[in-house]
């Protein structure tokens, strides 16, 4: 990452409550064309969430510590911040000497911004004001939250005009927040109703709605130059799954959740 940090754009693109078993079931069906067209070899990676609801997540994955691989460690981290006796710092570490990745990316001459999604981001209180405020610039509207069944067109639209509004030799940072799988989603499913609520089905209908869209995101990302890119979930959902529900509890289908990174060519989407 040290070769990739200043010479290559960057997009953290986070599936906002995306179940694992969920986007594997739909990759392997071909549900996904856009996404499995990235993903090393088709197939999302297994790995464990930094947290178990949006906030402690994200604030983990700003630190540097992204969603770790399901599998006994120690594992190497892209980012790290300067710590003494970090074991999970290696050679490919891109280590920076700041509070959080954003600021560090900032020092490094990153534009840094962010379009958020779910409450977390919303910049309507302290609270939905802190993640957003790590970035240079950061994005909110209704349009872009958890209730708009268009939510994710309306976010890569503005990632667009952010993308063709930045001078040619600016590098950026682009963090997406994505909320359609988050609840509610049944509206993503046809002949889904309000009063029926969410479910598996409807989970996965999201998916296949960001799917239809996100290659507009990718495009625009790389339209200037490679751009490295990660797309992960920060949690999962409880859907009844041995009679729990939701998250921010410790659940297996809360904390695995997938993950893939991989570089995007400049000119090579659509």
């Amino acid at each position: 990452m040290g070769q990739v940090v200043g010479r290559d754009d960057l997009l953290l693109v986070t599936l906002d409550t995306l179940r694992f078993d969920v986007a594997v079931e739909l990759a392997e069906a071909g549900r996904l064309p856009n996404l499995a067209a990235h993903l090393p070899g088709g197939r999302w990676e297994e790995r464990h969430a930094p947290g178990s609801f949006t906030y402690a997540s994200h604030q983990a994955m700003f630190a540097g510590f992204l969603p770790t691989p399901a599998a006994p460690g120690p594992h190497p981290r892209l980012f790290a911040a300067r710590f003494e006796g970090s074991e999970s710092t290696a050679v490919g570490t891109y280590v920076f000497d700041a509070p959080d990745l954003v600021s560090g990316l900032a020092d490094a001459g990153y534009r840094t911004v962010c379009i958020g999604g779910v409450g977390f981001f919303n910049k309507r209180g302290a609270l939905g004001s802190v993640l957003p405020g790590m970035f240079q610039e950061s994005h909110w509207e209704p349009e872009f939250g958890v209730a708009s069944p268009t939510s994710f067109e309306a976010q890569v639209a503005r990632a667009e005009r952010v993308v063709a509004e930045l001078p040619a030799g600016q590098r950026l940072f682009l963090f997406v927040n994505v909320p359609s799988l988050h609840q509610p989603n049944w509206f993503h499913l046809p002949g889904a109703t309000r009063e029926a609520g969410d479910s598996r089905a409807t989970h996965a209908a999201a998916l296949e709605y960001v799917d239809r869209h996100i290659g507009r995101l990718f495009a625009a990302a790389s339209s200037r130059r490679r751009c490295f890119t990660i797309v992960c979930s920060d949690h999962g959902t409880a859907y009844g799954d041995d009679g729990w529900t939701g998250h921010r509890l410790g659940h297996e289908s809360v904390w695995t959740v997938p993950y893939a990174h991989f570089f995007l060519e400049p000119g090579a989407h659509r």
